[in-house]
Parts: structure tokens; sequence; C-alpha cells
């Protein structure tokens, strides 16, 4: 049983945490411009610094649980804390590239245990009953993030420098090791239970040799060979995992999830359909600034839209969704993002300031409309028995999708600005970085709209059994 203090403060803890890293996660893109400037790097080429933290905390998602099982729930997320906040020190005091990135890598191994590990001291210290009041309140935070994220960022920037991107994790980090160590309950999971490393091992290596080799072949990071050679050693990883999850009785993702028909549709819907949307957040802030020399402050303002169109989406996705069925929503809203994303090419230094705001508000409601009847599907037939292990496998999916969305854009960015060579101070004429950018978003538009043919597969009734309760839009 919990004392009074621990049940009333548990969800401000967790919440904290997940503040830190809603944060984190979008007020890096405004200020990627003003980094690259001060690394001497190309602003078109530092898409590697979001990549390297999704990519990671893809990577250790799985093993989350099992290290709160095994360790207890307050030294695992102690530890999750400690973490994220030593990765944004270290990240604050990058001389180069390679450091932010090796930096953000740390980072992103305490930000795949901030949340998993929360949610499931959560799981396991109130009763059922109170469970949809106490996650509700614990997500809050995740809508605050986003919406304080860009226009802090590009205010930092401008009043401090960059570094003060990172540096501000410390203080709110502080407050978490305190609080934790004051109120986290050490909870433990059933004793000797097994985590699937030989599983965790083949499934991670596929992870990141394919990103890399991607990622190698779009940037020229690596010779054309290697990038090959990555990405077929990535497959065969995979493939190795598939024959050894077949055989084993506890894989890390069972095999059976992909006998729920919706699990298998949404999950791969995920993640093609993601590849766009989880490019905009790294492309549009990048965009305004690069492409229509917008401040940093006024590119973060910019983005605000986005975060009240999903917002305001959440009032009506439920009734939207059983009136019209998945398979109606899905295909024509992803048609739609595709439209919309495509759309972007419509932009460039003549258009208002204001239809440009109204279109990221029309953009951030069917976006978070195509994210809450993805997951919904996903999950909604999921029994007790699988939701753990269904619910792991989609946030994998969704961090994957997100890296390389943002590789692609980063690689089609490369790849049509390469005729002209765009310096860091671009002094070469704004219609050719604007061109750059209104190319990459047609190709991504297109790409996320061919996932609508994935989800034209339900029936046309088709869904979850009953409408699953409300999940993250993240």
């Amino acid at each position: 049983m919990l004392d009074p203090a621990t049940k009333r403060l548990l969800p401000w803890v967790v919440a904290i945490a997940f503040f830190m890293q809603t944060l984190d996660g979008t007020i890096l893109n405004t200020t990627l411009p003003t980094i690259a400037k001060d690394l001497g790097e190309s602003p078109l080429r530092m898409q590697s610094v979001v990549i390297a933290y999704m990519l990671t905390v893809a990577l250790f998602i799985p093993a989350s649980g099992w290290l709160a099982d095994r360790f207890g729930t307050r030294l695992a997320f102690l530890s999750a804390i400690v973490l994220f906040s030593l990765g944004s020190l270290l990240c604050a005091l990058s001389p180069s590239l390679p450091w932010l990135v090796a930096a953000r890598v740390v980072q992103g191994v305490g930000g795949a245990l901030l949340l998993p590990v929360g949610r499931l001291a959560i799981l396991r210290a109130y009763p059922r009953a109170e469970l949809l009041k106490v996650l509700s309140f614990v997500t809050i935070p995740g809508l605050i993030g986003p919406l304080l994220g860009p226009p802090l960022g590009g205010w930092l920037v401008e009043v401090a420098t960059w570094h003060w991107v990172f540096l501000i994790n410390l203080p709110v980090g502080v407050v978490g090791v305190f609080a934790a160590l004051r109120y986290m309950p050490d909870l433990r999971g059933a004793a000797g239970q097994r985590f699937d490393w030989p599983g965790f091992v083949m499934f991670s290596l596929g992870l990141v040799m394919v990103s890399l080799g991607l990622q190698g072949l779009g940037e020229h990071a690596f010779s054309a060979a290697m990038s090959i050679l990555l990405v077929m050693a990535g497959l065969a990883a995979m493939a190795a995992y598939w024959a050894h999850a077949a055989r084993t009785e506890k894989p890390l993702f069972s095999l059976a999830l992909f006998q729920i028909p919706t699990f298998s549709v949404g999950l791969l819907g995920n993640l093609f359909a993601r590849l766009g949307s989880g490019a905009m957040p790294f492309l549009t802030p990048l965009f305004l600034q690069v492409g229509l020399g917008y401040s940093p402050s006024r590119a973060g303002l910019t983005m605000v839209p986005i975060v009240l169109g999903a917002m305001l989406l959440k009032l009506v996705a439920e009734p939207v969704i059983k009136r019209f069925g998945y398979r109606n929503v899905l295909v024509s809203n992803t048609l739609v993002l595709g439209c919309m994303i495509a759309g972007f090419s419509m932009v460039d230094r003549e258009t208002p300031h204001g239809m440009i705001l109204a279109y990221l508000g029309l953009f951030g409601v069917i976006n978070s409309l195509q994210f809450t009847a993805m997951n919904t599907l996903t999950l909604g037939d999921l029994d007790d028995a699988r939701a753990s292990s269904g619910n792991s496998l989609l946030s994998v999916v969704m961090q994957l999708s997100m890296s390389l969305g943002v590789a692609a854009a980063g690689a089609l960015l490369a790849a049509f600005a390469s005729p002209v060579v765009i310096p860091i101070a671009s002094d070469v004429g704004p219609s050719n970085v604007v061109y750059t950018f209104h190319a990459t978003y047609i190709c991504m538009g297109l790409l996320s709209a061919l996932a609508a043919g994935i989800f034209f597969q339900l029936g046309r009734r088709e869904g979850p059994s009953g409408l699953a309760a409300t999940v993250n839009d993240a």
C-alpha cells in the first residue's frame, strides 16, 4: 500500500519526467540552424542529431519493462532521469557534431526508460478503477511540452545561446531526482523472469544496421558498397530474429501478435504513414528559417498551431471514427495527410504569415486524427496477455518510423541541394533553397500517401471490437 503522500505525488513525479521528454523532443528542432552555424555544419545536414535520439529510444524501449522488474521501478526511474540529464549536459558541452550525436545517444537511453518505467509504476501502484484518472493527468505535460518547445527553443537561441536548449533540462532533472527518491515506490515484477537477450541483440542490430545503411546511402556518409552491406546485414539480423521468435517460448515480441489482423494492418500503417508526418517537426522549422528567412523565435511560434490543432481534434476523434469506420477514416485521412505535406511546396516567401498559420493548424488536426485512429486500431484488439508486448512493439515502430522519416527528409534535402552547394550562411539565391524544400515536401507527401493502400486492406467496417482507451498521439 502507498502512503497518502506518495499516492498523491507519484503522478506528479511521472508527469515531470514526461514533460522533460516531450519538451526536449520539440525544443531542439527550432534551434538546429543556429547549432549548425556554431558547429560549422550545413543546416541541411543536421538530421543525425534527431535520428540518434529517436533510434536509441527505439532500441531500449523493449528492455525498459525487464529492467524495472529486475532492479525495481525506483532505481530504473532514477537511472533514467540521471542518464537523460547527463546526456543533456554532454549535449551542451559538445564542441562538434559527432560529439553532439554521441551525447544524444546517452540522452536517448534515459529517454527510452523515463515514460515506460513511470507508467509501469503507476499501473502497479493504483487500482484499476483509478488508472484512467491518473494516466490522464500524467499525459497533460505531453501536450504542454510540444506547445512550449518550439517557441521556447527559438527564444533561447536569440536571447542566450543554443546550449541552454539542453541546460534547461538540468534543473528539471534535479527536481525529478529528489522527487523520485522520496515518492517513487520500489516495485518489482515476479522474480526469475527471463529477458530475451539473444532476440534483443538480433533485433537491435537489425534496426541499427538498416538505419545506418539507409542514412549512408542518402548522405554519402559511407561508400555505396558499405551502405548496401549494412542494409543487407541488418535485414539478415531481422530475419534471424524472426526465426528465433518462432522457436522461443517467450520472445522479445511474439509472432502471435501478427495473428491479429487489426494489429498487423495498424502496425504496418504506422511504419509507413509516419515517414512523412514524423519528418515534419524536423523539416518545417528548418524550412521556415533557412527557406523563408524567419527568425528562430518566429519560426517556433509559427509551429504552435500544429499542437493547438491536435488538441482540438481530441474532442471529436472518437465520434468521427465511430461514425465513418476505421477503413474510411484511415484511407481518406492518409491521402489528405500526404496531400497536405506535399502542399507545403506551395508556400514561399510571398505567402502571408496568417495563411501559413492556418495551414499548419489544419495539418495538426489531420495529423492528430491519423495518429489516434492508427494507434487505437493497432492496440484495440490486444488481450491482457499480449497488451504489453504489442504496446512495446508499437512504441518501437513509431520511433523507428519517425527516425527513418527524418533520415529520408535529410537525404532528399541533400540530393536536391547538391547542384546548388548551400553554405552555412546561405548567400545563394533564396529561390534555390526554397526549391530544395519544396521538392522534399512533395516526395515526403507522396511517401506518406502510399500508406493508404495498407489501410485499404481493412474490411469496410473492420476495427477493434470496442474503441480502446485513448492513447497518446506521440
